[in-house]
């Protein structure tokens, strides 16, 4: 008898998320002996301990097609709520959700902690003789799961498209001081990145023959204010201006005044830097014009947000297909019973740029973190090598996307909120008491 599918997804979204999403539904509906109905968790963890499930099995094929080109996680939600080993009620009432819908597949779409909660799943599913068998979905636009090595996975869905949007923002920069630099000569642009620099270090792929007055500043090489300053100025004295691509992981913010205990933190304990009064960007800036510029005017800054993870133009068409691939592998690991893994993307060698499809154990991809090689950043620490032009530059692709657009509105896919019948009492997540 067919068991039913349930994916969730935790974490900050992507442009290409629901490319997974899609994938993942399609390749499903393919094996109608195996699998029966697809479920979504409604934002996540949470809402399957919530009892919230939506019936994917119920939509209009058309809308599942549109997710390809839908952005971020508004399709069927996401959240920051992670299943600690010491919360048992909320893995007895994930068994008892389990049992209850008949689950017989866990997809979860997500970043580390998000496969640390797949792979906790697994687990208890095995120790409870549960037929239910857990897979990852890898995301994040960090591109910090798997090991440094990249033998588990070489990137992840959501990186190309960040890494594109960075490719065409410091295009426009460079437009834009290159026109105001008699006044305003430096123009400092903070991308996300809490420790990992695979986002900055895109900004070089605007400009792979480094013709731009670019400086890029990752958070691995920890340079201080006064470091960051003197590169700056002597940039300005060499070009006249400097753009500077910061990482809002770098560790300047006590520099600045910013005091670490008043930091704010996510659920997952990591600083959210946007929410916390203060950016990496402004303290810079601020130092900058403070302390004095190499030439007339002063420094500029500008923080950008969440619309480097929920643009649907910017994606890249290389991430969307990746993206709906790794889906796809996800549901074929399923089908065939191999439960505690992570669908995975490795490069085959070679000029032409080549991708397969295999598998890695969730216990080794659980909570892993790779770092950004060092051999990838230049002595100087301002910048990157052009290995990293050569692994990063594939990713972003070629073209636009095709976003449909109706009376001059972007056309998403429109998600029908059709819920499972609930079958359990109410329950309030443990953390959440």
């Amino acid at each position: 008898m067919p068991q039913n599918l349930l994916i969730a997804q935790s974490g900050g979204p992507s442009p290409v998320i629901n490319s997974s999403l899609r994938g993942v539904v399609e390749a499903a509906k393919c094996f109608p002996d195996r699998i029966g109905t697809i479920y979504a968790g409604w934002h996540g963890i949470e809402g399957v301990l919530k009892e919230e499930l939506l019936d994917l099995s119920a939509q209009d094929e058309d809308e599942i097609s549109l997710l390809r080109n839908t952005p971020a996680a508004g399709a069927i939600g996401s959240c920051r709520y992670k299943v600690k080993s010491h919360q048992t009620e909320d893995f007895d009432r994930i068994v008892d959700m389990l049992k209850a819908h008949d689950i017989g597949y866990f997809l979860y779409n997500g970043g580390n902690d998000s496969m640390d909660t797949a792979n906790k799943v697994a687990e208890i599913a095995q120790e409870r003789g549960l037929d239910c068998i857990g897979i990852g979905v890898p995301k994040t636009i960090d591109n910090d799961v798997g090991d440094s090595e990249r033998t588990l996975i070489d990137h992840t869905p959501g990186y190309g498209s960040v890494a594109r949007y960075w490719a065409s923002i410091v295009q426009n920069a460079e437009e834009e001081n290159r026109g105001s630099s008699p006044s305003d000569p430096v123009l400092v642009l903070q991308a996300m990145g809490r420790k990992i620099g695979y986002i900055p270090a895109a900004a070089r792929l605007a400009d792979p023959k480094r013709e731009f007055p670019m400086l890029i500043f990752l958070a691995e090489t920890g340079q201080t204010l006064v470091e960051m300053s003197e590169r700056i100025n002597a940039m300005v004295k060499e070009r006249g201006r400097c753009i500077v691509v910061i990482s809002e992981g770098c560790d300047v913010l006590e520099e600045g005044g910013v005091r670490k205990e008043d930091m704010i933190l996510d659920s997952f304990g990591h600083p959210n830097f946007g929410a916390s009064g203060v950016t990496v960007q402004e303290v810079l800036v601020r130092y900058l014009n403070r302390n004095g510029i190499a030439a007339k005017g002063s420094a500029r800054g500008q923080a950008y947000g969440t619309d480097q993870r929920d643009t649907a133009i910017y994606a890249s068409t290389v991430d969307l297909d990746e993206a709906y691939r790794c889906g796809q592998q996800a549901v074929l690991l399923a089908a065939a019973g191999e439960g505690g893994y992570m669908s995975t993307i490795l490069r085959n060698d070679g000029l032409i740029y080549d991708v397969r499809y295999d598998k890695a154990p969730l216990a080794l991809v659980a909570n892993s973190e790779r770092t950004f090689p060092t051999e990838w950043v230049t002595n100087d620490g301002t910048d990157v090598s052009d290995a990293f032009i050569d692994y990063a530059r594939p990713l972003i692709g070629e073209d636009w996307p095709s976003v449909p657009m109706i009376n001059g509105r972007q056309r998403f896919a429109r998600i029908k909120p059709v819920f499972a019948e609930r079958k359990l009492a109410p329950y309030v997540p443990q953390a959440d008491r």
